[in-house]
């Protein structure tokens, strides 16, 4: 079997790089423009780059919690990496939802991200739960924060 030639191998050798570098470039750009950085720190507003979440930032500044929680606090796990992962994984799902127009309105909770609050409701407020099991992560069991205390987060929903 007879090799490519030289020059088809650089040829094709430049096509490649070309191809990675037109792909590093677009994602490069549109990290930036998402504001892509922003999603690493706890700033509450970073959650409302997007305008889906707006209603939700907007109840939240007039909430009880506004004083005591960020959404971090709230909707990602307390540890290093799996906040992390949940932010990498929230943040894949909301560009796609977004870029891709096919997320549900109004935005709701995934179940995942449902046990990830309860699992937070009942650490910080351990003193006052103590008493009742809530089983986070069994949906038959569970005594969902929420489902009572549904403003206490992110304001009434009017």
């Amino acid at each position: 079997m007879k090799l490519p030639s030289t020059r088809l191998r650089i040829l094709l050798l430049l096509g490649v790089a070309s191809t990675a570098g037109l792909f590093a470039g677009i994602g490069s750009y549109t990290f930036y423009y998402a504001r892509g950085l922003s999603y690493f720190s706890s700033d509450p507003a970073a959650c409302v780059n997007c305008h889906i979440m707006r209603e939700q930032y907007d109840g939240w500044l007039k909430s009880p919690h506004h004083a005591v929680a960020t959404c971090n606090d709230c909707h990602t796990p307390h540890d290093f990496i799996g906040k992390y992962l949940t932010k990498a994984e929230n943040g894949y799902w909301h560009s796609k939802g977004f870029t891709l127009q096919d997320f549900h309105e109004p935005i709701m909770i995934r179940a995942k991200n449902s046990t990830v609050l309860q699992r937070n409701c009942v650490s910080c407020h351990q003193q006052i739960v103590s008493g009742i099991n809530t089983h986070p992560g069994n949906r038959r069991e569970m005594l969902d924060c929420v489902h009572c205390h549904r403003d206490v987060g992110h304001g009434p929903l009017i």
